[in-house]
């Protein structure tokens, strides 16, 4: 029998007994958002869900404890209202509700905590949170985007693309793979923009927010068109088990 590892399924008991056995705490971050004219505004609350659960399933099958949290729905995404259907916060607001969740682990006695993000507006939020928390808190907070963290792993599956982008050719076969009622079929043809969030010119290390709307009329970065639930499935279960890997290593939390 599969070890159980969401927080919300386990009792009080329980989770007091894996604070005191050292369990790593996974909290999945997200968004509620657009993602173009072919998938529900839910992708990242799922995905990064999805992910956040088959990572807790390889991290206890390898014997290490470990639970995760329910997903943190909302998050900072100003640069999709525009197209409608999405809900941002502040930084102060997200980080309030991350803090508050990090402070809650740490009464109980836990000592680790992964911020798994999985939406791009809050990338650099929560490794600022993360470390902010690490020293006010006294336990150790790691932080990291999921396909940042391990897009080695991601390329290689991919047909159209170099990356994981937005409501593209990844996020779409992750979609099909985990919650395909999620995507319009009949609208995939529309599913493709930009190559990039960028300007000519503009190199990675270079931010300057800009609404999505400026950059792509479908809201889609990437392109969508060659979407497979097989591929969907590939990604999962590759991106999960590198992260494991990576949360897995004792050196991380020395």
């Amino acid at each position: 029998m599969a070890t159980e590892t969401e927080w919300m399924r386990l009792t009080a008991e329980e989770l007091r007994a894996r604070a005191a056995a050292d369990a790593l705490v996974i909290v999945p971050v997200a968004s509620l958002e657009q993602h173009g004219p072919h998938m529900a505004t839910g992708v990242d609350i799922l995905l990064a869900g999805g992910v956040a659960a088959r990572t807790a399933a390889r991290i206890a099958a390898a014997g290490a404890p470990v639970v995760v949290t329910p997903v943190v729905w909302t998050g900072l995404a100003e640069h999709h209202m525009e197209f409608g259907g999405t809900v941002t916060l502040d930084y102060e607001s997200f980080a309030g509700a991350l803090r508050g969740i990090a402070r809650s682990a740490a009464r109980h006695g836990f000592r680790r905590v992964m911020l798994l993000n999985g939406h791009g507006g809050n990338a650099e939020a929560v490794m600022v949170a993360a470390s902010e928390f690490t020293i006010a808190l006294g336990i150790k907070v790691a932080a990291g985007t999921y396909w940042h963290m391990v897009p080695e792993v991601i390329a290689p599956i991919l047909e159209r693309q170099s990356g994981l982008m937005h409501a593209c050719e990844a996020e779409t076969s992750m979609m099909l793979a985990l919650r395909p009622d999620s995507v319009r079929l009949d609208r995939l043809a529309e599913a493709h923009g930009p190559m990039s969030t960028r300007v000519e010119g503009q190199p990675p290390g270079l931010a300057l927010r800009r609404s999505f709307r400026a950059i792509s009329e479908s809201g889609v970065i990437g392109d969508a068109r060659t979407a497979s639930a097989e591929k969907g499935e590939r990604l999962l279960e590759a991106i999960s088990a590198a992260i494991a890997g990576l949360l897995l290593n004792p050196k991380l939390w020395a």
